[in-house]
């Protein structure tokens, strides 16, 4: 989505269905596949999207990975990236952080993390460019290059060993992405923050912040800390992270939604148990929300559910969420939308 390829998953059929180098034609939006090239005369008619220039008091972030797109979506009606994902440029890097250091090179991998990291800042400048640390789990670890002398086999890796805890046991790695952000900040660029994936209890954020203390980037007025929050026991705790120290939030409402659900949304005999259009889910979103509001930092959501449910979106900008972040190929459908929310709910001056 983010390369504006359009992609179909869940048909439940598709391999029996499609025959190799078969011609078909996918309508990524409707989520229909046709046989041949279908013949399209008029954008106009499969689209109920109009381009837009609206102004509105959420801001709408975009959720990026890869460097080479970065100007081409700092040009759309957007007011910042709410979820750069470390994953594709750490991938792109093909070694694992570890055998970097092991081989006395850490330089290698901060220069390079500090050059991808420059595409997306001065695309963007001034408008914030946030961060989220490396997320990878240790099975996809294993694929670059040294990973599997570093990597254990879990289970379950996706409750495994991720996250701000690989930071607090092993600070090496994080340290060298600290590096290259506070590079970018001493090339005098101040719109680069950073954000903790996956943060379980408040002692994590304790010892996560000590770490950022230490490596001189809160030396930097501007420079900003927030976390994800994709843990029950963050969502529902979420006051003890405040009170610790932090700037803002963003909700990844794909993995919080399938740890409260008990569901694991890889898995296609379970999908129909997985939405996050439930009560519950809501209710705890809007809580969150409620929750930064009251505590004057600011909160974001940066899940599928953004972009694919206005009924969450109008709930949450009613409780006074201050952006939301999701894939470019939506910025103007989601835009239209808050702008209609906000004009329903909220009374402007002129």
């Amino acid at each position: 989505r983010e390369l504006g390829i359009p992609a179909v998953v869940g048909t439940g059929n598709a391999t029996q269905v499609l025959k190799n180098a078969q011609i078909i034609t996918v309508n990524g939006t409707t989520g229909e596949v046709f046989a041949g090239k279908a013949l399209i005369t008029d954008i106009s008619n499969h689209s109920n999207i109009k381009l837009n220039h609206h102004k509105t008091l959420t801001k709408v972030y975009v959720n990026l990975a890869e460097p080479e797109i970065a100007n081409k979506v700092s040009m759309m009606n957007v007011d910042g990236v709410g979820l750069l994902r470390a994953e594709f440029m750490i991938a792109e890097i093909g070694t694992h952080p570890k055998e970097f250091i092991r081989q006395k090179k850490e330089q290698i991998f901060i220069n390079h993390l500090t050059r991808d990291l420059n595409k997306f800042v001065i695309a963007f400048s001034p408008r914030p460019v946030i961060y989220r640390a490396t997320d990878f789990k240790t099975n996809e670890y294993r694929h670059l290059k040294g990973g599997k002398d570093f990597e254990p086999q879990e289970e379950n890796p996706m409750l495994g060993f991720r996250g701000a805890s690989r930071y607090i046991a092993d600070p090496h790695c994080f340290n060298m992405e600290l590096q290259a952000i506070k590079n970018i900040w001493e090339n005098g660029f101040q719109n680069l923050h950073l954000m903790i994936p996956f943060v379980r209890a408040p002692w994590e954020l304790i010892k996560i912040k000590e770490l950022v203390k230490l490596s001189g980037l809160y030396d930097y007025p501007g420079f900003k800390l927030l976390i994800m929050v994709e843990v029950p026991s963050c969502a529902l705790n979420l006051e003890e992270f405040i009170k610790i120290g932090i700037d803002g939030v963003s909700i990844g409402t794909n993995d919080l939604t399938m740890m409260i659900m008990g569901v694991d949304r890889d898995n296609q005999e379970v999908a129909n148990v997985y939405d996050e259009r439930t009560p519950l889910i809501i209710n705890i979103l809007e809580n969150i929300v409620s929750t930064c509001a009251k505590h004057g930092i600011t909160s974001s959501i940066c899940g599928q559910a953004a972009s694919d449910y206005p009924e969450i979106v109008e709930r949450l900008v009613k409780a006074g969420i201050t952006s939301v972040s999701i894939n470019p190929d939506t910025v103007d459908r989601t835009r239209d939308l808050i702008f209609q929310i906000e004009k329903k709910h909220f009374e402007f001056k002129k």
